[in-house]
């Protein structure tokens, strides 16, 4: 866990991690929100409404964006974080069970009244196509 104060960061600095996505981490993400839809489950159904583009079921896209949550918590700024908003997050491309995420934020912008970064973050597969972006703004408490 990085403990950058707000003092030690810079507009341009980065982070960034990977995370593999697993049925298992599916499974918990569907406990926890009671999100039982097809398309996060059931490869058939996924295949079938997405005319065959889709070979099994699609990854929850909040599940994917709960990993900007790990971006500030853990690496930008990590220990000191509490996340204020986002201004967006986009969802680009599916995820999908075994894929190999690229977590990665840059910091925009300081506003040195507040002790707030905002935070560029994008989401990429291992094929090195974006699947999410955001912009967040992230207060550092120290």
């Amino acid at each position: 866990m990085r403990e950058y104060t707000y003092e030690e960061l810079e507009i341009g600095q980065n982070e960034s991690f990977t995370k593999e996505i697993t049925a298992e981490m599916e499974n918990a993400f569907r406990s926890i929100t009671g999100d039982e839809n097809p398309l996060h489950k059931d490869d058939g159904f996924a295949g079938e409404i997405s005319g065959g583009k889709y070979s099994s079921h699609v990854t929850f896209g909040m599940l994917t964006a709960s990993l900007y949550s790990t971006l500030a918590g853990m690496y930008l700024p990590g220990k000191y974080s509490l996340i204020h908003s986002f201004d967006r997050i986009d969802f680009r491309k599916p995820v999908f069970v075994g894929d190999v995420l690229t977590v990665s934020g840059t910091i925009h912008e300081k506003q040195d009244d507040l002790s707030l970064i905002i935070i560029d973050a994008l989401i990429k597969n291992q094929n090195g196509k974006v699947v999410s972006k955001a912009a967040m703004k992230v207060i550092v408490q120290r």
